[in-house]
């Protein structure tokens, strides 16, 4: 029997692109899932049901779904998501924040209605969603968070600033959560996806290739009973690596530093040889 039996999972931002294939992978697998996406249009506006045509697909490979179509970048409308899988299936075990919009410019030339209006949906929309769901999960003992990050976030991409702070935050958020998580139960991870898709076709990133189904199995794994806590797992055609933040020894001018002693090691410090992760010899 399948680990993810009747496990309810949901996936925000799943009607299309790689939320879609969560959802129908954890499905496959029998897991219960609520299939969330306001159907918008790739910078968020409008709106539509291709959640609905997700459950269909699940329903007709005899899996079990329902559609919601509430915007995570509202609190409201998050709660709502959350009390929906309540209301059909009676808990949460599993959150995929997958949802996400696009308004890419220059620094100079973005908005700060359209820098907000990113952060409000992978950010802050990955905020609620968990916030909503992070009790029922401690009172299961049990729970599994993903949080979705980005290449563009974690090394640059010209002309994402806020997409890029954004993706960038949802790491921060995941290395607290996964410790206050731990003595509860709940595993909390970050998915570095690249596919091409709605979203990220007109890119012209060399890290997004493949298809959508080829990220999924990584998704799984986070989720699994086994799964890891605290990682950052890159997925993208077919190839899964692991990003880590590292630091170099550094230099130790003492007490009596001044501008002039710092410049004279900044060979030493700029150097990798001795690049480690924190904490580990």
């Amino acid at each position: 029997m399948s680990e993810f039996k009747n496990r309810v999972v949901i996936v925000t931002g799943a009607g299309r692109g790689i939320g879609r294939s969560h959802a129908i992978e954890f499905a496959k697998r029998g897991a219960k899932v609520l299939v969330n996406d306001s159907g918008g249009a790739v910078d968020g506006t409008g709106s539509g049901n291709t959640a609905q045509s997700v459950v269909n697909e699940i329903k007709s490979m005899g899996g079990i779904a329902v559609a919601n179509t509430a915007s995570v970048a509202v609190e409201e409308s998050a709660m709502h998501i959350v009390n929906d899988a309540l209301e059909h299936f009676g808990t949460v075990d599993i959150v995929v924040n997958n949802a996400g919009i696009l308004r890419d410019k220059t620094f100079t030339n973005v908005t700060m209605e359209n820098f907000k209006a990113v952060l409000d949906v992978h950010l802050m929309g990955s905020v609620y969603v968990t916030k909503a769901a992070w009790p029922v999960m401690i009172q299961n003992g049990w729970g599994r968070v993903v949080f979705t990050s980005s290449g563009s976030g974690i090394f640059g991409n010209f002309g994402q600033s806020n997409y890029a702070s954004a993706k960038m935050s949802v790491i921060g958020l995941m290395n607290v959560l996964k410790l206050e998580g731990l003595r509860k139960g709940i595993r909390v991870n970050t998915l570095a996806p690249g596919a091409i898709t709605r979203m990220t076709r007109d890119l012209g990133d060399p890290a997004r290739v493949g298809k959508p189904d080829h990220v999924s199995p990584a998704v799984l794994y986070l989720c699994s009973e086994g799964g890891p806590n605290g990682i950052i797992l890159q997925a993208a055609n077919g190839r899964f690596s692991i990003i880590k933040v590292c630091v170099t020894d550094g230099i130790d001018l003492g007490e009596e530093v001044d501008y002039e002693s710092f410049t004279r090691h900044i060979d030493n410090l700029l150097s990798d040889d001795s690049l480690r992760q924190p904490g580990k010899n």
